[in-house]
Formats: structure tokens, C-alpha cells, sequence
């Protein structure tokens, strides 16, 4: 028999083909085009609505824009792979839908399924860490709900394990790790009250009873009121027990009655017990400060001699009193006043009446005229008028005398011009050292801002709270390197005045140095051009010098002369079509290559 012709072969299959089709038309098969009944197999059930519509994910002789269209559909993927955000944003590029997710094999089939046990959660937007990693997959993603809806907050999952009922927020991460969840990492020294002393070592719970955080009592008395109540002052005291203790150690007390209290302890007044002084409540009563309020019950004298007691009785011992002296009343003989008739100052036998101030006996002694007032004895002796060396207590003046101050090394003279003008006079350093002023007053009359009174020459100024504090490289640098005269405030505060010479861009981007470079080294520097401008550089781009885009130099005040966005402003050498297709380069050329050329939809592939 002979064998058929190619043309037959063809004819006949023709014909078989025809003949099925009329056999499915005729048994009654839905209408479909000739595509859904070429198709390789049935959709999976998500997808079977678009069985008779391939358009839907196929578009003709173009497999490449198949997955334009799935990203259509599944906007959210698509926002991923675009954003590179998510599961599908961390995917190596390029990857096509269908090189994960299949079709055409039957209702049945779970494209979207993978291995959960291999599935290498880092790639997504929520890392896992600690005890995260060992978590089953259903403790977050809930059954019913997409992958991607999972909460990525703690309290979503924890909501149960806080103990604070919500009291402090839902920020867990603040204080807990995915660690451990009882292991809490909270720093105190955030909070208005910083724990020291003994507190460091408290348990939480010690202050915050009930695991209440909020709203905690920061006073002593809060806490330790039992301890005042059972062995302490039962609450005569006040609550200000910072007063006296301490958090370093509750005893012993850190009260100093000397320098705490206008009343200082002396004699048996320092081991008598504060209860037999301070029998009420001491902020509400407070004692007097004359000996009778105590010791009245003392007096056998019946206050015949009045209520001062210490004319005769002191503080070591209120039963041992001596003779009369005068060196018990309120003005002890001493020096010259011993070898004094007593007439000389007791002119009647009132002997109260006679005076007791200096000047009431050396009036016509006081060279001052009255300038200092009647406390002779302030700078006087009673052995010599004239000897007034080591009595002044310079101290008790609004000006202490300290270090190059103090005698021998300045006569009084030196600042009180006479003897009558030793009051009011100048406190300022400029009213003695106008002269050794070199910053010619530029920096005001405060002078120990920096200097001190040790030595003229020695300073000790705090750079950190000037107009322009010291960081990185400048924290080393002297200073005469930005101060060239001791006129300090004429020293500019812009990088470029010091560091003209180290600008290698010849103004191109301006004087604000510190756009780019940083205090810590010069030769660091770093600029994000994607987020300081609104020209993201991409692909070939990010490789670009930046002195291939700014030439010129930059307009004053600026940081950069500016550029046209336009592929056009940059390439207009490179535009061999001389300005035919108008300044949008990008919609044929791209940015990894000037010469590679983007595809046109039915024209083949790139140029």
C-alpha cells in the first residue's frame, strides 16, 4: 500500500480535529473558544471562574507579561515586589510567578503550599529571634487569615501573659526579650525615679505591689513607713525622711544638726537623744533655741537672773557653774579690757547699762568714720587697736578670700583704695583685672567662667556649654587652631571657614561641610542621595561620581547647585535623535546603560 503524502498526513489531521470538535458541540458541551479547549488541564479552584477567559493571565506571544498580570490581581503581592517589602519583595531577583506557584492540574491543586519547616523566615519583614524560632507556625498565623496578616505586635500574641492588665502599654519590647518573657530588661534610670544605694538591690515588687507600675509613690515615707512606726519616730518627723537617712544604708543617720539647724550641739547637747528636744511633731512644733525652753525646770534660781542661763551654766555640764566671771558674760575681758578698771566702762553701778559695742568706748579710735559699721572686734583686739593681722574673717564677707586671694599673696590695699572705703566694694574679677583682660571685654565680666583664682593664666573653660560644643577630632585640636586672637566670639562657627583648604570641590556643593562629612574624621563622610533628595540614584546612577552631575558651583546659602530631574539635563551629549523624541530619555533607555534600550511590546527583544 502506498505510504500517504505529507499533505495527506496534514489533511486527515485537519479533518480528525474537525470531527472532534463537532462530536463535543454536538453532545452538548458548554461553548468554549479553542483556547480553554486546548489547555493543558483544569485550574486549580481559586482560579477556575477564569477558565474560559485565558486573557485573564495570558496575554498572546508574550510570556513575560503573565506576571504583570497575576500582580494585577494580587495587588498586595505586587506591592511587595515592588517595595521589596515582605515574603515576595526579599525574593533574589528575577523569579517569575510560575516558578513557584503552577497551574493547569486540576481543581485540586495548592499552588500557594510550601514546606513550613524549610521556609526561611528572615526573608520576610518579621525575623524570627529566640524563643520565636522554635514556635510553631499556628501560635501567630491564625487558621483562616493570609501569612502576611499575622500581627507583627507583641501584645497581639501576649496579650495573656501581661500581668499589668494593659497598665503599661502595649510596647512589651521595651522590657521584655524574645528570650525570655520573665526576663525583663527595664532600665530605672529612665524613669523619674533612679534607683541608688540599696535600691539597685529591691525587688520590683518590694515598691510595685501587684504588679502596678504606674502611678508608684515616690516618697520614703511610702515604703517605709513600718520601719518609722516600729522603730523610728512614729511619724513626729515628718515624711521627708531623705532628710536624715539615705538609700546607701537607713542607719545611721546622715543628719548633721550643726550644719542642718540654725542650733549647734554642743557639750552633752551632742549624745542627748533628739526626743528630748524634739518632743512634738517637728514640723508643726518647733523648740526654741533659748536654754530656759528646756531646761526651766533647771532654774533654781526662780528666773531671778533672768532667762540666760549661760551666763553661768554650758553645755558640758549644766550642774558645775563657776564664780562669776566675766569671761561668762556677753562680753569677755580679754587682752587690755583685763587690766581695765571696771569704772572705765561701768560708769554707774547699772552695770547692764554700760555698753557693749567697740564703739561705744573707741569713738574717737574709729579711723573708718562709721564706714564698717560698730563691730569693732570684728578686725580689732582687745591686746592692740592697731594690730588688726589674722582677726578679719574675710569669709564671713560676700567675697572670700581663696588660693592667690588670700594673705600674704594680696595686701588689702590692693582692692580697698582707704580706709573708708572698704564696704561696696567691686565683686566682679573685671573690677581688679581690667587690665590682664586680653579678650579686650569681648567676653564679658564673668572671668571665672574660666579662670580661677589659683593662678590668672590657668583656665578651665567648658567648651561643651559655648554656642559650638567640641566633638570628635575638635575635642583634641588647640585652640589657637580655630581662635587666631584671644577675641574668642570672633571665631566662626561654620566648618568651611576652618577647613576651606580641605574642600576638594571648589565650592561645587556649597560651605555646609557638614552635609557630608562628620567631626570625627574628614575623610568619612556619607551622603544618602535616595533620602536627602528627591533624585533617587539608581543602578548605574549610584556608581556615578558625583562631580559628573555638579559642576557648577553652588549658589550662596545652598549645598548644591541645582539640576533639572530630566534625563535630558545630564545626556543631551548623548542624545544622538537631537532633541526628536523630547527630554524622557527613560522611556526607551535605562539606567543600567545608556545604550541598552527597553523593549516595545511586539517588537522583539532589547536593542
Amino acid at each position: 500500500m502506498a505510504r500517504p503524502t505529507l499533505l495527506q498526513q496534514v489533511m486527515r489531521c485537519g479533518l480528525c480535529l474537525l470531527l472532534w470538535l463537532g462530536l463535543a458541540l454536538a453532545t452538548g458541551a458548554q461553548a468554549q473558544g479553542i483556547e480553554s479547549i486546548m489547555a493543558p488541564g483544569k485550574l486549580s479552584q481559586s482560579h477556575a471562574k477564569y477558565e474560559d477567559d485565558c486573557k485573564q493571565c495570558h496575554v498572546k506571544l508574550d510570556r513575560k507579561a503573565q506576571d504583570g498580570l497575576c500582580m494585577d490581581c494580587h495587588k498586595p503581592v505586587g506591592a511587595d515586589m515592588r517595595g521589596k517589602t515582605g515574603f515576595h519583595g526579599h525574593l533574589e531577583q528575577p523569579l517569575t510567578c510560575k516558578s513557584c506557584h503552577t497551574e493547569h492540574k486540576g481543581r485540586d491543586l495548592k499552588s500557594a503550599e510550601f514546606d513550613q519547616k524549610k521556609f526561611d523566615h528572615s526573608k520576610t519583614d518579621y525575623a524570627l529571634k529566640g524563643k520565636h524560632e522554635k514556635a510553631a507556625c499556628d501560635k501567630c498565623h491564625v487558621a483562616g487569615k493570609k501569612y502576611r496578616e499575622a500581627a507583627q505586635d507583641c501584645n497581639s500574641c501576649h496579650k495573656k501573659d501581661d500581668k499589668h492588665k494593659g497598665a503599661l502599654g502595649p510596647k512589651c519590647a521595651e522590657c521584655h526579650t524574645e528570650s525570655d518573657w520573665k526576663e525583663a530588661k527595664f532600665d530605672h534610670e529612665t524613669t523619674k525615679f533612679p534607683l541608688t544605694g540599696k535600691h539597685v538591690d529591691a525587688k520590683c515588687t518590694d515598691c510595685h505591689k501587684d504588679n502596678v507600675y504606674k502611678d508608684t509613690p515616690k516618697n520614703c515615707y511610702a515604703c517605709h513607713r513600718k520601719i518609722d512606726d516600729q522603730k523610728g519616730h512614729k511619724g513626729l518627723y515628718g515624711e521627708k525622711c531623705e532628710t536624715c537617712h539615705g538609700t546607701k544604708a537607713w542607719k545611721p543617720s546622715s543628719f548633721n544638726h550643726d550644719n542642718d539647724t540654725k542650733f549647734d550641739l554642743r557639750g552633752k547637747h551632742r549624745t542627748t537623744a533628739c526626743k528630748d528636744c524634739h518632743s512634738g511633731n517637728l514640723y508643726k512644733e518647733k523648740p526654741k533655741q533659748e536654754c530656759y525652753a528646756c531646761h526651766k525646770k533647771d532654774d533654781k534660781h526662780k528666773e531671778s537672773l533672768g532667762t540666760n542661763c549661760a551666763a553661768c551654766h554650758t553645755e558640758k555640764n549644766w550642774k558645775e557653774v563657776a564664780k562669776f566671771d566675766h569671761e561668762k558674760t556677753q562680753f569677755p575681758l580679754a587682752g587690755k579690757h583685763a587690766k581695765v578698771e571696771c569704772k572705765e566702762c561701768h560708769k554707774s553701778v547699772m552695770y547692764k547699762e554700760a555698753p557693749k559695742e567697740c564703739i561705744g568706748c573707741h569713738l574717737k579710735d574709729d579711723k573708718h568714720k562709721a564706714n564698717l559699721g560698730k563691730e569693732c572686734g570684728d578686725c580689732h583686739n582687745a591686746q592692740d587697736w592697731k594690730n588688726t593681722e589674722g582677726r578679719f574673717k574675710h569669709d564671713r564677707t560676700k567675697f572670700q578670700l581663696r588660693n592667690a586671694h588670700a594673705a600674704p599673696s594680696v595686701k588689702c590695699s590692693a582692692c580697698h583704695k582707704d580706709l573708708t572705703s572698704f564696704r561696696n566694694t567691686p565683686l566682679p574679677c573685671l573690677a581688679c583685672h581690667k587690665k590682664d583682660d586680653k579678650h579686650e571685654t569681648q567676653l564679658g565680666d564673668k572671668c571665672e567662667t574660666c579662670h580661677n583664682d589659683k593662678a590668672w593664666k590657668g583656665t578651665s573653660f567648658n567648651h561643651g556649654k559655648s554656642r559650638f560644643p567640641l566633638t570628635g577630632r575638635h575635642i583634641v585640636a588647640e585652640c589657637k587652631t580655630c581662635h587666631l586672637t584671644l577675641r574668642y566670639k570672633d571665631a566662626a562657627r561654620d566648618c568651611y571657614s576652618c577647613h576651606k583648604k580641605e574642600d576638594k570641590h571648589k565650592l561645587v556643593f556649597g560651605v555646609n561641610c557638614e552635609s557630608c562629612h562628620s567631626t570625627r574624621a574628614w575623610t568619612t563622610w556619607t551622603f544618602d542621595h535616595d533620602t536627602r533628595t528627591k533624585y533617587r540614584l539608581e543602578s548605574s546612577h549610584a556608581k556615578v561620581a558625583c562631580a559628573a552631575c555638579h559642576k557648577q558651583a553652588a549658589p550662596a546659602g545652598k549645598d548644591a547647585a541645582p539640576l533639572g530631574t530630566s534625563c535630558v539635563a545630564c545626556h543631551r551629549s548623548d542624545d544622538v535623535h537631537s532633541g526628536g523624541f523630547g527630554p524622557r530619555c527613560d522611556q526607551c533607555h535605562q539606567v543600567e546603560s545608556w545604550k541598552k534600550v527597553k523593549s516595545r511590546v511586539g517588537q522583539g527583544a532589547d536593542k
